[in-house]
């Protein structure tokens, strides 16, 4: 059987290589992982328009050929032929995007020195003369000494001469083998062949040059990122109120309805006290997930929030933190569980552990309903200066508390159980665009579809199971029915450890189904008080009256202080095993998360209590 040549694609990451590599080989693709690491591996063929069939390999995007990360290793390796079980590459396609030229030719002309038989695809042309930058080809194939093949992958443009290109560079040998340079050098050859390729550029361009020098200055840039971030939770109240007023107006006409055409029975309480209550008191949120989530994927898209994590890579460091650490844990602003896996493009395996601790500090998704609800219910609604509401101030403060929190614990980690000292990173800076309303429609559709499918599943079965430990056994005559109840004993026991700090029975019972997910705490507490409620009206009464009526300022506050610090989901403590290899990790990471949430809950309570509120 005929060996098949071969070809890699290869380049910078975000240069569109993965585009690239679906629209040469369509549905002709096999996915695994290279031996002995996590890196995926992805190959398929390439039909050539000779006939001849290339098996083409889709190499995982690297700043050079000197690794800082398993990723940039595994490529190294295979290019130079020294992967396991794997021959070098025939011929090198080194893709760049068009648009940011003069950074991604530092590593094309890493490769290119290696007098390998190398194609150059320039990918994203259209983005590039959409931000006003005109390109010439010819001059960066004469400048490179490779060909230089114009293509845009999504849009299938080029692929015939790049597929021919490919085809032919067997022919071209090793003659334009050039002497090793250092990064240094690469980098002002790559300036001076950018200029030569660059035949003009627009308003546009220079703009977004201006907007860098404003947007990323150690002064000025903090200033924009915090402002911005205010505006984003004032937003997240006086914007979603009314939405979610309607909400609960419908969630509290449906209970009606309900309670009025089902006679008295266990299967109307159930649906009354147990579905409605508990579930339709985490659904009224969703409006404040939207808003939240719109200006998140807005940043993303826009390429602000590439521009936020250079900015706190100082910060970073100065706890002794990777700038790589910072994607993952922007990831667990949504959820932990994608934040944590995001850790493995961390090569030091200290410095991803200590991402891995400290990333369920970071306020998630989850925590908004229960910070929400808290917030609404006690802080009044007032406005501090101008249009700057209180709510809003509090919001903030919570994330900002976390995001202080996490910092804190990674500086002392990295000084006891994980000492060591922050490695540096190269992170590129995406273009600036504005969002398309297409992806953010899709993507509001597609977390506010995650935030639904938790209520409906996770959520109500805890709910319903919590409702049927409070309603069994049945309470006798003068008796209080969560008293009687499994669950009320339950609670009783863990009330006496959490008294202290200023929790209550009903916000003890809260706290273990809360392990299942955050927003549970919400439903657990409307569903406490809804079996508890000693006539319809008090049944209808909305969580925010219950709570009001229930709890203290102090513990209101305390509640607030457990929800920063306290371990999030059993999702999250089940993928921290898997990504450690063992219970050691998630074990210690329970533990010294309990301790703080417990510690600083009492802190708040007391204090409060001291200052007379």
């Amino acid at each position: 059987m005929t060996q098949l040549r071969s070809a890699a694609l290869v380049g910078n990451p975000n240069a569109g290589k993965s585009a690239l590599f679906n629209a040469l080989t369509g549905a002709r693709q096999k996915i695994a992982n290279y031996p002995g690491v996590t890196v995926e591996r992805k190959a398929g063929r390439l039909a050539l328009p000779s006939g001849e069939v290339i098996e083409l390999t889709d190499l995982p995007g690297s700043y050079s050929l000197t690794p800082t990360s398993p990723d940039e290793e595994v490529t190294r390796k295979v290019i130079l032929g020294e992967q396991e079980g794997e021959a070098a590459p025939q011929v090198l396609v080194v893709v760049l995007d068009a648009s940011n030229l003069e950074q991604h030719l530092v590593f094309a002309q890493e490769v290119i020195a290696l007098g390998r038989p190398t194609v150059v695809a320039l990918n994203m042309l259209d983005l590039a003369e959409r931000d006003g930058l005109v390109i010439d080809p010819a001059a960066l194939e004469q400048a490179l000494g490779v060909p230089v093949i114009p293509t845009v992958a999504v849009r299938r443009r080029g692929l015939a001469e790049l597929a021919l290109a490919i085809g032919a560079a067997e022919a071209r040998s090793a003659e334009h083998h050039r002497p090793h340079t250092t990064l240094t050098e690469r980098r002002l050859t790559a300036h001076a062949i950018a200029d030569a390729a660059i035949l003009s550029e627009t308003t546009r361009h220079r703009l977004h040059a201006r907007l860098d020098r404003l947007l990323l200055n150690p002064w000025i840039g903090p200033v924009v990122l915090f402002a911005l971030l205010f505006a984003v939770f004032q937003a997240v109240f006086t914007g979603a109120t009314p939405f979610a007023d309607a909400l609960q107006a419908g969630v509290d006409w449906l209970s009606a309805k309900v309670r009025a055409d089902v006679p008295p029975s266990l299967l109307r309480d159930l649906l009354t006290d147990g579905v409605l209550a508990g579930v339709g008191s985490v659904v009224v949120f969703l409006p404040q997930i939207v808003i939240l989530f719109f200006f998140i994927l807005s940043m993303e898209a826009s390429g602000y929030m590439a521009r936020a994590a250079f900015l706190m890579d100082r910060l970073m460091a100065g706890v002794g933190l990777s700038g790589r650490s910072f994607i993952p844990l922007l990831s667990s602003f949504a959820c932990a569980v994608p934040g944590i896996m995001a850790t493995r493009s961390i090569s030091d395996p200290k410095d991803r552990l200590t991402t891995i601790l400290v990333a369920p500090l970071m306020t998630c998704s989850a925590r908004l309903p229960v910070y929400a609800v808290i917030i609404a219910a006690f802080i009044p609604n007032t406005r501090v200066l101008g249009p700057v509401g209180l709510q809003g101030l509090v919001l903030l403060g919570l994330y900002v508390a976390g995001i202080v929190a996490a910092m804190l614990a990674a500086l002392a980690l990295r000084r006891t159980v994980t000492k060591g000292s922050a490695s540096g990173f190269i992170m590129e800076l995406p273009k600036y665009q504005l969002p398309r309303a297409s992806d953010l429609l899709l993507g509001l559709w597609q977390r506010s579809w995650i935030f639904l499918r938790r209520a409906g599943t996770i959520i109500l079965t805890v709910t319903v199971v919590l409702w049927l430990l409070l309603n069994f056994p049945r309470a006798g005559e003068g008796q209080d029915q969560v008293d009687a109840s499994i669950a009320g004993h339950i609670a009783n026991g863990l009330g006496a450890v959490v008294e202290p700090i200023g929790f209550n029975r009903d916000i003890a019972l809260a706290l273990i189904p809360a392990m299942a997910a955050r927003e549970v705490a919400v439903s657990s507490l409307a569903t406490s008080y809804a079996v508890s409620a000693s006539d319809e009206n008090a049944q209808s009464a909305a969580l925010g009256e219950r709570l009001r009526h229930n709890w203290s300022l102090p513990t209101a506050l305390a509640f607030l202080a457990w929800f920063v610090f306290a371990p999030q989901c059993m999702s999250t403590i089940a993928v921290t095993r898997r990504e450690t290899n063992g219970w050691k990790w998630p074990g210690f990471m329970l533990l010294y998360l309990f301790g703080l949430a417990y510690v600083f809950a009492g802190i708040t309570y007391w204090s409060a209590v001291a200052l007379g509120l």
